[in-house]
């Protein structure tokens, strides 16, 4: 039976100006793919390909976000929420992801932070969350590296405009998924499957972060504040043999340090160097890259979901380690729940890298939620699941980290990259016929812990 939770203590180990959110990406919840002069992604293209993703599923409509936005917001703010966590697509500001500015894709993400802050919600903004413009990708996309430097530009550019508003910026989302499932494993867009070139993509997107800090620094006003988010998980040998050790190791690499040692150590895990090589090529690797890399920022964003048990495995091609999901509960895309693992990646990084700000950008939960005949989506899973993620940041503020805020993943009902739109990660269901919302029983729940957490910080 689980311990009840305390929630007097727990909320009292937050700030008081917490910020408590949800978070979404563009291509997973705006639809009108084709609208306002918006140019094709990558995402485009490869949800298009028959195979490629669950039912051949797309974001051409999906939660309609770009038309209800204001009717979203109204949600979040009737739910107590006052942030939220939104992706910028860059082909709604540079349809070919180089050249000339589309005004009207400008002028909708100004009517919607507008929006935002009337109502009392802070908007965090995603330069980058994976949805490359199909013109870089034909021109080499993450494998070129003048893609690093069109990034750049399409960040002045909304940095120009929208700088002002805009308290929080991440340049990229989750580089590991992007690299690891689009260039790796073939899964997601652009769908190559190449681990000796990935190093390539993985070093050009970080290049793509420091020179968009940047600019940030050039453009920005004083007061807003720029990081990025990344994805972390623990990984744990299967056992203490020593090629088990040696296997979780360049797991460890593979997911989580190759993105942080650039950043606060100004280097790649050498452990690395027969799996991404070009990481260790002077062709590639330039100098002053790594300076760039590691610009010092304000706050780091921390995307949770799962931990991994590492196996050595010479069968396995490539890694010859084989990735374990430790026993217990499967979301419905049959991986393990395990919010436990948030504590930990928070410690790490504040006790192996910086102590900046951290804000848990994601984390959630996939379940097989339904309205029921009284029109009700009952999630306890999702209570629980979060709950514990709580429990995990409030025990790593005591202990020294400095967490300010979460945003839940996600806000809706959306697509689910590859998986299509089985997964349901939703504090608020989508009925994809009707794009009719209901709050499941976490959104009241996420309601009534804000609510009890601003009772709290005014005592």
């Amino acid at each position: 039976m689980r311990s009840p939770v305390d929630y007097d203590t727990l909320l009292r180990s937050l700030p008081a100006d917490f910020r408590w959110g949800a978070a979404t990406a563009a291509y997973q919840v705006e639809g009108a793919a084709d609208e306002d002069g918006k140019g094709r992604s990558i995402w485009d293209d490869f949800s298009s390909r028959a195979g490629r993703t669950r039912n051949g599923d797309t974001g051409a409509i999906a939660a309609d976000h770009y038309h209800r936005y204001p009717a979203d917001a109204v949600l979040m703010q009737q739910h107590g929420m006052n942030a939220y966590r939104f992706s910028i697509a860059w082909t709604r500001v540079q349809p070919t992801g180089s050249g000339a500015v589309n005004a009207a894709g400008l002028d909708h993400y100004e009517r919607k932070i507008d929006t935002l802050l009337e109502l009392g919600i802070d908007p965090m903004v995603t330069l980058f969350h994976w949805d490359l413009p199909s013109a870089l990708e034909h021109d080499g996309g993450w494998y070129n590296r003048d893609t690093a430097y069109r990034f750049a530009e399409y960040a002045a550019i909304v940095l120009g405009r929208l700088g002002d508003r805009v308290p929080h910026w991440i340049t990229l989302n989750e580089p590991w998924t992007v690299v690891s499932q689009g260039y790796c494993r073939g899964l997601h867009a652009p769908g190559f499957a190449d681990y000796r070139s990935a190093g390539t993509a993985i070093h050009h997107m970080m290049l793509g972060h420091g020179l968009a800090v940047d600019e940030f620094r050039r453009i920005a006003p004083a007061g807003a504040q720029v990081g990025i988010t990344h994805i972390l998980s623990q990984v744990t040998p299967w056992s203490d043999n020593e090629s088990d050790l040696a296997a979780a190791q360049l797991m460890d690499a593979e997911r989580n340090t190759v993105y942080l040692d650039p950043m606060f150590k100004s280097s790649y895990p050498q452990v690395l160097s027969n799996l991404f090589p070009t990481l260790f090529d002077d062709a590639i690797v330039r100098t002053g890259d790594l300076e760039t890399i590691s610009r010092p920022i304000d706050f780091i964003g921390v995307n949770y979901y799962l931990d991994q048990l590492a196996r050595a495995n010479p069968g396995v091609p490539v890694l010859g380690v084989e990735i374990i999901e430790p026993a217990g509960p499967q979301m419905v895309t049959n991986t393990a729940i395990r919010p436990d693992g948030l504590h930990a990646s928070i410690r790490r990084v504040t006790q192996e890298y910086t102590t900046i700000p951290q804000y848990i950008t994601e984390v959630g939960v996939c379940l097989p939620d339904y309205v029921d005949p009284e029109g009700r989506v009952q999630d306890p899973g999702r209570i629980q699941y979060l709950e514990t993620c709580l429990d995990g940041i409030a025990r790593a503020n005591r202990e020294g980290s400095d967490v300010r805020g979460l945003y839940v993943w996600s806000l809706l009902d959306n697509l689910e990259w590859d998986q299509g739109y089985l997964p349901r990660f939703g504090l608020f269901h989508v009925d994809y016929a009707s794009q009719v919302r209901t709050p499941k029983s976490s959104a009241k729940w996420y309601a009534d812990v804000i609510r009890l957490h601003g009772a709290v910080s005014e005592q």
